[in-house]
C-alpha cells in the first residue's frame, strides 16, 4: 500500500499529464482531496490500459484484414490476372458491397462457405426476434386490457367513494341535529326536574301531604297499572260467569 507522500507524488504527475502545458487549477492539499484524486488517477489509469489495449487490438485486427485482402488481391491476380482496379464502376460496386456484407456478417472471407452459415444464423436471429416481439405484442395487448379495466374500476371506485362521503355527510348532519334536540331535550328535562322539585318544595312549605308529591303520583301511577293488569284475569273470569243462562232452583 503506497504511503500518503507517495500518492501525493502520484496525484501531481496526473494532474500535470492531464491538463499538460495548461495550469493545474489550485485546490487544498489534505488527506481527503489526496485520497480522492488518487482513486481518480488510479481509475484513469485503468482506463487507459484498457484503451490502449482496445487500439491494438484494432490495429492488430486492421493489419490482418490488410494482410488477407492484400493476399486475395495477390490471388486474384495469379489465377485470372485480375486487378481491382481495372474494374467497372458497376463491378467495383458490386465488390464494395460484397466487402461490406462480408464485414457486416462477420464472416473470415467472402465465398459462399461463410455467406451461407452466416446469413442463416442471421434469418435466424430475425424470426427469433419476430417471435419475440410477438410475444411482447401480446403482452402489452393485456397490460393495456389491464389497465383499461383498472382505469374503470378506478373510475367506478371514485364514483362510490363520492356517493359514500355524501351519504356519510348527510348522515353526520343527522346525527348533528338529533345531537342538538338531545341536548335540548336534555336541558329541559332538567329545567322541569328544577321545577317540579321547587314546586314540591313550596308545597311542601305550604302544609302539602308527601303523598301527594310528583314522585309519590308516579308511584301510585305504577302500582295502579299493575293492579289494572292483575284484575285483567278476573275480569275475562267475571266475564265468562256472567254469560252462563240463569238457573231456576225450583223448591217444594
Amino acid at each position: 500500500m503506497e504511503s500518503p507522500e507517495e500518492k501525493e507524488v502520484q496525484v501531481a504527475a496526473w494532474l500535470k499529464k492531464v491538463y499538460g502545458d495548461h495550469p493545474i487549477p489550485q485546490y487544498e492539499v489534505n488527506p481527503r482531496t489526496t485520497e480522492i484524486l488518487y482513486h481518480l488517477s488510479e481509475r484513469n489509469r485503468v482506463r487507459d490500459r484498457d484503451v490502449h489495449l482496445v487500439i491494438e487490438d484494432l490495429k492488430q485486427k486492421a493489419s490482418e484484414y490488410e494482410s488477407e485482402a492484400k493476399h486475395l488481391q495477390d490471388l486474384l491476380l495469379e489465377s485470372v490476372n485480375f486487378s481491382p482496379a481495372n474494374l467497372s464502376s458497376t463491378g467495383s460496386r458490386y465488390l464494395n458491397t460484397l466487402v461490406d456484407s462480408a464485414v457486416a456478417l462477420d464472416t473470415k472471407d467472402t465465398s459462399l462457405a461463410s455467406f451461407i452459415p452466416a446469413v442463416n444464423d442471421l434469418t435466424s436471429d430475425l424470426f427469433r426476434t419476430k417471435s419475440k416481439n410477438e410475444e411482447i405484442k401480446l403482452e402489452l395487448g393485456k397490460l393495456e386490457k389491464n389497465l383499461t379495466a383498472t382505469l374503470v374500476l378506478e373510475k367506478c371506485l371514485r364514483e362510490d367513494l363520492k356517493k359514500a362521503e355524501l351519504h356519510l355527510s348527510t348522515l353526520r348532519a343527522k346525527v348533528d341535529h338529533r345531537l342538538q334536540n338531545m341536548d335540548f331535550l336534555k336541558a329541559k328535562s332538567e329545567e322541569f326536574r328544577f321545577q317540579i322539585k321547587a314546586a314540591e318544595e313550596q308545597l311542601s312549605a305550604r302544609g302539602m301531604d308527601a303523598s301527594l308529591s310528583h314522585q309519590s303520583l308516579v308511584a301510585l301511577s305504577e302500582k295502579l297499572a299493575e293492579l289494572k293488569r292483575q284484575t285483567i284475569p278476573l275480569k275475562k273470569k267475571l266475564e265468562s260467569y256472567l254469560d252462563l243462562m240463569p238457573v231456576i232452583i225450583l223448591t217444594h
